[in-house]
């Protein structure tokens, strides 16, 4: 028999849910219905007048070139951030839950990345890696390696990659450490009485028990890598050099402010968040699949 929680006000639960629900209405679904709105508009670059063209600027953005380009870039650079911000998350979490003294300070260490804001964080990597002062760009140069992010796109690339992935591990870093210590240690006692080796117990109950972990960071990650890698971007190499590092979302704030095409960058936006929400919903259509629950 199953208990049912009954709230003796019908005015109770909608004033416990008020907050949630005038932010979620205030910064979600206000803005995308007014870019929903734009998107089908086309105003001048003054203000003054704003026409009705219906999915023309649709047709221009899929017409564009750079747009297309920017596409996959995006591809690459979100698949990079979400591998490079899990895989030395997981690996610092099994070193963390090894740890008996100290492992409070350890783990508060390991959060403190987090809390930079990410315009910070793309300006430390940008002094670090600067061709003229960076300390790991002299070591490259030492070591004969010709880094230069102002003029390679591809250095430029990986500088924002390594940059945002870096911010973001600290997240993965606590869920999967959450998930570590929720595992019975018996299960893995009993795999060690058996002969099992520490890799051998790792993959066969570890990672397995933390799929339902890995599932939920690689949608967030790759959220993450599609939209709140813009500080970094802009901070670090404003798109550039030659659009190199020119994200969907870099380029919705490019064409919007500084090339003031307001219906073109609405339409962007509504275009990248129909590709969010596509690749969620694969997401958990296909890779939850392989995900088991305990």
């Amino acid at each position: 028999m199953q208990r049912r929680v009954v709230f003796p006000h019908r005015l109770l639960p909608w004033l416990l849910l008020g907050p949630q629900l005038a932010v979620t209405l205030v910064f979600f679904y206000w803005p995308g219905g007014q870019a929903l709105y734009m998107s089908v508009l086309q105003q001048d670059a003054f203000g003054m007048s704003v026409q009705f063209v219906g999915l023309e600027n649709f047709r221009a953005v899929f017409a564009d070139e750079g747009y297309v380009q920017a596409f996959w870039r995006t591809l690459y650079f979100s698949t990079a951030v979400t591998l490079l911000a899990m895989v030395p998350a997981l690996v610092l979490a099994v070193m963390a839950d090894r740890v008996v003294r100290g492992s409070v300070a350890y783990t508060t260490a390991m959060l403190i990345p987090y809390a930079i804001a990410p315009a910070v964080a793309g300006v430390l990597w940008l002094f670090m890696f600067n061709p003229s002062l960076g300390v790991l760009a002299w070591w490259l140069k030492a070591l004969g390696v010709d880094w230069n992010p102002t003029l390679d796109g591809s250095d430029a690339m990986w500088l924002v990659i390594l940059a945002s992935a870096w911010k973001q591990v600290a997240y993965n870093f606590l869920f999967f450490l959450a998930g570590l210590q929720s595992i019975p240690k018996s299960l893995l006692e009993a795999a060690a009485i058996d002969g099992a080796r520490p890799m051998r117990r790792f993959w066969t109950i570890i990672f397995p028990l933390l799929s339902p972990t890995t599932f939920f960071l690689l949608v967030v990650g790759l959220v993450y890598a599609f939209f709140d890698t813009f500080g970094v971007i802009s901070a670090v190499t404003q798109g550039g050099p030659a659009a190199a590092t020119e994200t969907l979302v870099y380029k919705v704030y490019k064409d919007g402010v500084h090339n003031l095409d307001l219906g073109g960058s609405a339409a962007q936006s509504v275009v990248l968040m129909l590709m969010v929400v596509a690749l969620t919903v694969l997401q958990f259509r296909f890779v939850e699949r392989r995900v088991h629950y305990g």
